[in-house]
């Protein structure tokens, strides 16, 4: 007979893991794909500004954002969840993909590719800030979840999408408007 188990009963798999440990595992490993592309997004947008006041802003915010690619690694590691590999390299891949996106100049960079690298990286800082909200609400039933350090990644997540979004801004004004 095949019937649901009750509520609140976690259901095993062949592995002796429940459902919900399995799905986290998920969960953590497609946040830390996301987590490697933006990590790479950000040091490339950071090399091809350099020297500019758009470099200087996003250095630090690159930084950042490599630090809680690592942040991300030791909370996977606290909860005894496996780096899938195939995930990471295609995370790195995709980032590596995005880059032959036509942007309406063949030979140099073009100032809409920089816009667009900036909305890329605001979405993932989003969808990371997200992530460590999911990690802060389990942190409540779950202690090996450091619910202060998840604070402060969510703050500093805060501060990033602030910069870029300024940055954002004025890229996307300089670029659309004519006078880029």
């Amino acid at each position: 007979m095949n019937t649901a188990p009750h509520p609140g009963v976690a259901r095993r798999s062949p592995t002796g893991r429940s459902a919900g440990t399995r799905l986290l595992g998920i969960y953590l490993n497609d946040h830390l794909a996301g987590a490697t592309a933006g990590t790479e997004r950000a040091a490339r947008l950071v090399r091809t500004a350099r020297a500019s006041a758009l470099g200087r802003a996003l250095a630090p915010v690159a930084a950042g954002i490599a630090q809680d690619r690592e942040a991300l690694l030791d909370i996977m590691r606290d909860l005894g969840v496996p780096v899938r590999r195939y995930k990471v390299c295609a995370g790195w891949a995709g980032e590596k993909l995005g880059r032959l996106k036509p942007n309406g100049h063949l030979v140099r960079p073009s100032p809409l590719g920089t816009v667009l690298d900036l909305e890329a990286l605001r979405l993932g800082v989003e969808g990371k800030a997200a992530g460590w909200q999911t990690l802060r609400r389990l942190g409540a039933s779950d202690e090996r979840l450091d619910r202060s350090r998840l604070d402060t990644l969510l703050e500093r997540a805060r501060q990033q999408q602030e910069t870029i979004e300024e940055w954002r801004v004025r890229q996307a004004e300089e670029a659309l408007s004519g006078t880029g």
